[in-house]
């Protein structure tokens, strides 16, 4: 069998079990298995396989046949441009998320002086992305899990980002001390309200960590604690940056107007959807 053929066959098995994107699935497997460029692929195709590669492929296309992610099989997430290490102890990075570091980005580049917390780091994806996109900033990046923790700590050795990000385990605001204030709070809290967990895609609701998505009953747990105490941990003219899910909009909208924010605004992502909440203290 040639590459170009034991594509075709993979393609072929993802797409009868109802894979989405089988071909890209495909495409990405063979890449890291070959060492080819997905598009050079093609110049490839008659070339003829080691049995041990064959053996690998078939066996990733297994592992994806059991719903794991394509990022849990490759080890890597995509975010911004740069690859992530990803396991089951983080969330895998979304796109949407992505327009959630542009926001944080656009206003840290107005600061002279820029100090971030990344509540609920995971990976770590964003807190790098901002440390490598602001020479400057300061970020302390906190997570309730350790094993969160230690593989985000991996992604900024990587990314050479160890000496502007540090690394807290903590639980929520906890992460900041008495008195200690950022110019910005930034997040991609756990929003799923606890009964839909059950009803998500499997791969969510298998392979990514229940605490990265469990937002409590009505998932805005996370949402009543950043409003309410939120304001007392940043600076003058500080923001806070919250990704949200669908359709809970005006609910958060309420409960930071509530909190008496005095200002309040949402951003959409990519697909038009409202995603973003942004409050700032003045």
């Amino acid at each position: 069998m040639t590459v170009g053929g034991l594509i075709e066959k993979c393609v072929s098995i993802l797409l009868e079990a109802g894979i989405k994107s089988p071909q890209a699935d495909v495409e990405w497997l063979a890449s890291e298995i070959f060492q080819y460029r997905r598009s050079e692929l093609a110049l490839y195709a008659l070339k003829i396989p080691t049995s041990e590669q064959v053996n690998r492929m078939l066996k990733n296309i297994n592992r994806r046949l059991d719903r794991e992610p394509l990022q849990h099989i490759l080890g890597i997430g995509d975010f911004y441009g740069y690859g992530f290490r990803v396991n089951s102890a983080v969330l895998i990075p979304r796109p949407e998320t992505e327009t959630l570091a542009e926001l944080a980005l656009g206003f840290l580049q107005s600061l002279s002086s820029q100090t971030v917390l990344d509540l609920g780091t995971g990976s770590g994806c964003i807190a790098i992305t901002l440390a490598k996109r602001c020479p400057g900033v300061k970020v302390i990046a906190s997570d309730v899990s350790e094993s969160a923790l230690k593989l985000a700590k991996l992604n900024a050795e990587t990314f050479d980002a160890v000496k502007q990000v540090e690394f807290r385990e903590a639980d929520g605001l906890a992460a900041l001390v008495k008195g200690e204030q950022v110019n910005l709070i930034v997040s991609n809290p756990p929003y799923i309200p606890s009964g839909e967990i059950s009803g998500l895609q499997p791969e969510v609701r298998y392979y990514d960590p229940h605490l990265a998505l469990d937002g409590g009953e009505d998932g805005l747990h996370f949402y009543k604690l950043l409003a309410a105490q939120g304001q007392s941990r940043l600076k003058p003219g500080g923001k806070l940056m919250a990704e949200f899910g669908n359709g809970q909009e005006l609910a958060i909208e309420g409960l930071f107007t509530q909190a008496a924010w005095p200002k309040v605004e949402f951003s959409k992502d990519l697909t038009g959807q409202p995603r973003i909440v942004i409050a700032s203290t003045g």
